[in-house]
């Protein structure tokens, strides 16, 4: 039964992106050219899928002026969620969309004509944590989710299904083993947890940090370094776009590039004092501190190059969920092209 209501949901998402495409299309020019502005920059529409300090070196790259080293200037957009992502870039509302590959995938196998290729890289594991709450035992042990329950994400997300993966993994049976709580919108999990609901929660930064320090529990184990490297979130463009901008994405993707390094070289402070305009209601160290665990933990690839063993695993983590109609081959939706010429010509 729960399989069942899983492949409708998944059947629900991909008719909402197509419907949503329809909508931006009335108020978009699909296919337009890119926009121009003074000094000859060329406008690049990027539709991002959150705002979080998981993408710290986009920030970078935004915020050093990568990208207007390339001639470009970013017209930045938060879509708060990958299907709207994905129906921004459908309808060309956007000319870039940066999301999980989970919806291009799930375009593709619909037979869409004009689907979605991922051309660089940002993250390449989960960048959630699972903090258990204040009275719980310690040490922490897998053993004790059994019989709990989880703030977990919504069905279908990938947060979600690395949270199956991860239990399985661990031999607890989502669902069985275990209580998962999906209803709940991302910003509302964590206020959620604070007021009582649950005993665990799997939820992205700033908001474990944030509980952690308040007291209300600890932070026992990272998802990301739980699940491995997995494909999680890619820059895309329509199929019918890798010819006609390639120009400008060999650009992008060489200033993201930059930004990459950048953080690379330097500390998580220098990098929080960076790109803290982005978060203006985070506390300075709080984003220092989350840095320095994304970090530690390689959440960043060292080039913006797709990896298409990481994109197979998430298929696999797809398929363990249920979410997966069919395995798409990496080279049916990623391109390694623009990070290698961006690479060689930076």
């Amino acid at each position: 039964m729960f399989r069942v209501r899983l492949n409708v949901a998944r059947i629900a998402r991909v008719a909402a992106i197509l419907a949503l495409a329809m909508v931006f299309a009335l108020v978009f020019v699909s296919g337009a050219a890119l926009g121009k502005v003074g000094r000859g920059y060329t406008i690049v529409r990027l539709s991002e899928v959150v705002r979080s300090i998981f993408y710290a070196p986009q920030y970078v790259a935004l915020a050093q002026g990568f990208f207007e080293d390339e001639g470009l200037k970013i017209d930045l957009s938060t879509a708060w969620g990958a299907d709207k992502g994905a129906a921004a870039l459908i309808s060309g509302a956007c000319d870039i969309g940066f999301f999980g590959p989970e919806a291009a995938i799930y375009i593709f196998n619909q037979g869409a004509p004009d689907y979605l290729i991922g051309f660089a890289q940002l993250t390449q594991m989960d960048g959630s944590f699972f903090l258990a709450r204040t009275g719980m035992p310690e040490p922490f042990s897998w053993e004790h989710v059994r019989g709990k329950t989880i703030v977990g994400a919504r069905l279908g997300g990938v947060p979600e299904m690395v949270l199956e993966w991860v239990l399985k993994k661990h031999g607890i049976e989502p669902f069985k083993d275990v209580k998962i709580i999906t209803s709940l919108a991302f910003a509302a999990a964590p206020g959620a947890f604070a007021a009582g609901m649950g005993d665990y929660i799997a939820q992205f930064e700033p908001s474990m940090t944030e509980l952690e320090m308040a007291g209300q529990g600890k932070i026992v184990a990272s998802m990301g370094v739980e699940g491995g490297e997995i494909m999680y979130t890619v820059y895309h463009v329509r199929r019918s776009q890798l010819v006609r901008d390639r120009d400008m994405l060999i650009r992008f993707t060489r200033a993201l590039a930059r930004g990459m390094k950048w953080v690379e070289d330097h500390t998580p402070a220098e990098t929080a004092e960076v790109i803290r305009p982005y978060f203006p209601d985070t506390k300075l160290e709080v984003i220092a501190r989350i840095v320095q665990r994304y970090r530690d933990q390689g959440t960043w690839p060292k080039t913006p190059e797709v990896s298409p063993s990481g994109f197979m695993r998430l298929q696999e983590v797809m398929a363990s969920a249920g979410e997966l109609k069919a395995t798409v081959p990496a080279n049916a939706l990623m391109t390694t092209e623009i990070t290698r010429a961006a690479l060689k010509t930076k």
